[in-house]
């Protein structure tokens, strides 16, 4: 049951992520780019305050800003750079080059958010794993480059 959650919830952010890439794909001519990534920064925050009210948990919310400030302020940092970033990766090199943040992706979540910060597990299949997605970057730019 674990692993088919991992999955599921990774296929939800994974398709979550697929729509995002074609939206910033198709809008990249419209002038402005970064204001179509501000409303659907919005969309987003609409949709997500929707799905909590009708969660009906009973909350507070100066509560939760107050323990968890820094970490919301972090990451919504973290959501800010990864817009821009997505729009600036999408809009210049293609969906293509969504490989690039995934495999960089991998490499700094996993290391410096998992690793470092959260004190995560970390063993000969974690480091094999990097490897290979550092290998596939190597291969996807020698790709890029080749002209056959």
């Amino acid at each position: 049951m674990k692993y088919s959650s991992i999955f599921l919830f990774a296929l939800i952010a994974a398709v979550g992520n697929a729509m995002f890439a074609a939206g910033q794909k198709k809008t990249s001519d419209s002038g402005n780019s970064l204001i179509i990534v501000g409303l659907s920064a919005l969309a987003c925050v609409i949709l997500t305050f929707i799905v909590i009210l009708l969660s009906r948990k009973n909350i507070s919310l100066y509560q939760i800003i107050k323990a968890n400030w820094i970490w919301i302020l972090v990451s919504g940092f973290g959501l800010f750079l990864t817009y821009v970033g997505f729009n600036l990766l999408y809009s210049g090199f293609g969906a293509s080059g969504y490989i690039y943040y995934a495999v960089l992706s991998i490499i700094t979540t996993s290391l410096i958010v998992g690793v470092i910060i959260f004190k995560e597990t970390f063993n000969i299949y974690h480091i094999i794993s990097v490897g290979f997605s550092i290998a596939a970057i190597i291969l996807f730019t020698i790709g890029n480059s080749s002209s056959g």
